[in-house]
């Protein structure tokens, strides 16, 4: 059991989900008694604020379209000692927030996601799959390994993550951005596998596999170069120098056997790309320099709140 003197908070983004809201409401009102549940709605133009009225959510707005701005504005706006974060499809299983919170406060951990198991063929579009399969392989590779699912929208979080976070992106790549803080701090996090489900007849999935899947790859690149600038940089410079040496070999090998510079415009190209090459490696060692001043503030901000477990606690 949770312990009851935890305030939960259950976050729940939403466009356009009259369907599902009331359900979503209902079910996690149901499966954690006590927590309360915000419902933000982002401009949406059917009835999903008067339905998330009637099941009994305190509706919000945010009028800057995108979920990261959504998240955003729930994380500067709620306060509470534990933080479940859901999109309002209905495709999650509110039964598991429980479990998922008991790990978080169990395990001292900041952040726990919902790795999703689908329970029916089409919860789970193939495109949507193949990409985050490439994705979390891809964000693993550079950050670390630490997640299954990169892009689940079922989440839990500490306090102290979530007052500590500094939001950037605005749309569908928030959850990029959560699960690269958390690796790039070395954050303490977890997965706990959670059934995923069939949107709700006539509803639509707001993620377009091509265009969001392109922001979101862009999203990882952006934090590759911020987060890791010298692996960057000094990945681009060593190659500019391999190519500039072998520019330059035939030229080096003429002039000691006949005292003659015949590709002038070679040697040219081959000094220039090695000047590069040195300009990029010094900037990959400056700008490490600077991420590395940028990670500490983050973490004193992370280490200024209290740990899991030692939160505010209702009297």
């Amino acid at each position: 059991m949770i312990d009851s003197r935890f305030e939960v908070a259950v976050l729940v983004p939403c466009f356009n989900e009259e369907r599902a809201i009331a359900k979503v409401v209902a079910d996690f009102g149901a499966a954690l008694p006590g927590a309360t549940v915000y419902v933000y709605d982002n401009n949406s133009t059917d009835g999903t604020v008067a339905a998330a009225q009637r099941a009994g959510a305190a509706v919000r707005r945010e009028n800057h379209q995108g979920k990261g701005y959504v998240v955003r504005r729930m994380f500067n706006d709620i306060e509470a000692d534990v933080y479940v974060l859901v999109d309002g499809d209905a495709t999650y299983d509110a039964p598991s927030a429980p479990a998922m919170i008991e790990k978080l406060i169990d395990d001292r951990l900041d952040m726990v996601v919902g790795c999703r198991v689908d329970r029916d063929q089409a919860a789970y579009r193939p495109g949507h799959r193949a990409g985050n399969l490439m994705l979390t392989g891809f964000v693993a590779h550079i950050f670390g390994r630490a997640f299954t699912d990169i892009l689940s929208g079922y989440r839990v979080f500490s306090r102290r993550f979530v007052k500590s976070f500094p939001i950037l992106s605005g749309g569908f790549e928030i959850e990029t951005e959560l699960t690269v803080h958390a690796l790039e701090l070395e954050l303490p996090v977890g997965e706990v596998a959670t059934p995923y489900y069939s949107r709700a007849a006539g509803s639509a999935s707001k993620l377009s596999t091509w265009h969001d899947g392109f922001r979101i790859l862009w999203t990882v690149l952006k934090l590759y170069r911020a987060e890791r600038p010298l692996a960057l940089f000094g990945s681009l410079g060593v190659a500019l120098a391999i190519v500039s040496i072998g520019l330059a070999i035939p030229i080096v090998v003429t002039y000691v056997q006949e005292g003659l510079v015949p590709r002038l415009p070679t040697a040219v190209l081959s000094t220039g790309l090695m000047l590069v090459a040195f300009l990029s490696i010094a900037c990959g060692l400056i700008l490490d320099t600077v991420t590395r001043g940028r990670r500490e503030v983050k973490l004193l901000a992370y280490l200024a709140l209290r740990a899991p477990g030692e939160e505010r606690r209702r009297s």
